[in-house]
This record gives structure tokens, sequence and C-alpha cells, in this order.
């Protein structure tokens, strides 16, 4: 079973337009509501997949109320955590070329009995779990070193580690030493405090950030696929060129179908090609939609690896 844990959930507002330009009108072509968050994406696709998963969420007020309801319909069971506070909702508008501006809300302050619930739940479920997947940003006010928390309590119950964040959380959870840590190029760029642009500096990123304590590394790259190393190794993962209609969730499909594949016997560089497959395979669709596996699997042999 593959547990993922949101700890900072929305309602996703995502608005699909003809065009996005400065100081001219688009127009609305359509606008759907999701449950969103990382982990809640990465149990999506896990589910469609066939993979066994439980979402553990934090959820309060009425937008919490909206979101329980789109999240009911994803079809995958979810453990959820009420808290006092109003969940937070996100935007999303992108254009028919696949140009996207998000704005996302910062999201409600946890207490420290909100936190020790999420822990307990978490806890709760580990004994049956082969990976946890800790996915998205954490709330103001909560510390950074929470993510790290929770990796050492699963190493201590022999269960491998997904790390997808960013900033301060990033850092600490990078340090605590996870199975795979997933960063985009920016909040690679965030971490390291430098700008990549080439492929030896994305090399370096990778090799850097495993040296901060992870086991192994995947820096995503959009389009351009990820960058990943092991103690085996650094490789490259190409995907082919496709029209991108929507980038959004690519890179949690990426995570997800990674741990898939890991479940599934592969080995690490296997797992990424089916990893970027997958993610690929998503930017393709229109809104929020995540690939399927067999969307994936069209994509999957097109994918290229080379040692760097």
């Amino acid at each position: 079973m593959i547990l993922t844990l949101t700890l900072n959930p929305a309602v996703d507002r995502n608005v699909l337009v003809d065009r996005l330009v400065f100081e001219d009108r688009a127009y609305i072509l359509s606008r759907e509501n999701f449950a969103g968050g990382r982990g809640i994406n990465a149990s999506r696709v896990l589910h469609s997949f066939g993979a066994k998963t439980l979402a553990v969420v934090t959820s309060g007020g009425k937008n919490g109320e909206l979101f329980e309801t789109l999240l009911a319909a994803c079809g995958f069971p979810v453990e959820t955590v009420h808290i006092k506070e109003e969940i937070r909702t996100n935007f999303a508008i992108t254009d028919k070329h696949g140009l996207t501006i998000k704005l996302n809300e910062l999201g409600p302050p946890l207490t420290n009995r909100d936190l020790e619930r999420v822990e307990e739940a978490v806890g709760l479920h580990l004994p049956k779990a082969d990976w946890l997947m800790l996915c998205g940003s954490i709330p103001p006010g909560v510390s950074p070193d929470f993510y790290s928390q929770l990796i050492r309590m699963a190493r201590g119950n022999g269960v491998n580690t997904l790390l997808d964040t960013d900033g301060d959380a990033l850092l600490h959870g990078v340090e605590a030493e996870p199975t795979v840590v997933t960063p985009n190029q920016q909040e690679a760029e965030r971490l390291l405090n430098r700008a990549l642009i080439t492929r030896a500096h994305f090399r370096d990123a990778a090799l850097r950030i495993k040296a901060m304590g992870a086991e192994s590394v995947i820096l995503s790259l959009g389009s351009r696929g990820a960058v990943a190393t092991d103690h085996r190794g650094t490789i490259e993962v190409v995907p082919p060129r496709v029209d991108v209609l929507a980038p959004i969730g690519a890179g949690d499909a990426l995570a997800a179908a990674f741990v898939w594949a890991r479940v599934n016997q592969s080995d690490f560089a296997d797992s990424v090609r089916w990893g970027v497959a997958a993610g690929t395979a998503t930017a393709q669709l229109p809104g929020l939609q995540f690939a399927t596996l067999e969307q994936a699997r069209q994509i999957y042999p097109s994918v290229e690896m080379h040692e760097v």
C-alpha cells in the first residue's frame, strides 16, 4: 500500500482561457473545481494505475466541505484529519497553448494538536505501507522539520519515503535521508541558491542534493524530462517532444508513477523512465487530468535514458 500525505490541501479552481496576454482580455472557455494537493494527485494517479493507495489529508471550513465532496468522487480511500481553520483555494489559469499562471494561497495555520493528529493518522497506517509520499507545502507556522519527523518514523517502520516539497521543508526533509526526493527545477534552485541552466548544472544539482542526505534524487525538468541519481550513478531521462496542453500535475504524475514502478519491482532507472512517461502523457491532457497507465505505456518506449 502506498500512503500519501497532503498537509496543505486546497480547492483547486482551474480556468481554461483562449489565450494569456498582458493588457488585453482573455475569454474563459471552461472552469472546474478539483480536490487539490500534490498527495491527492499522487493517489489519483496511483489509483488509476491499479495500485492500492490511502490519502491522509487535512480539511476544515466551508472550503473543506466542498473539498471533501470533490475528494469522495476520486474513488480511493481517504483518512481526513479535521481542523478548525478554512483550507485554502488555489487558482490556475491555462490557455490553449499550455501557458499557465498559478496563484496559491498559503494555507491555514495548524495547531500542535492538529499536527499530533496528523502524525497519529500516518503512524496508524505505516505498518501496512510500502511507501510514504510526503507531498506539497506545509502551512504557515508549521515547523519545517515536520516532514523530517515523519521520514524518521517511516524508516523506523521499514517504509520507503518520497519527499516532494519546497523551501525550508525541503531543506530539513532532505537532511532526514528520505529514500527519494523529487524537486522540480525552481525548487532545486531555491534549495541550492543558484540558477540551473545547463545540463552540467542539472547533474551537479542532483549530486549536491543527494550529498545533503537523500538516498536518491529525481530532478524534474518539465518537457526536458529529468536528471536522476542514486548509488549506481546519474542518468538523464529524455521524453519525446509532445504538444503540451496543461503542465499542471505532470510532476505529481512523475512521482506517483515512479513509486508505482518501484512497488512493481522496477529498478531505479526504469522507474524514473516510467515517471517521465507518466508526466509527459499528463502534460498532453487539457485541464487537470492525469494520464492513465495505458497513456503512460504509449509514451514509455519513446523515453530515452543516458548515463551522465
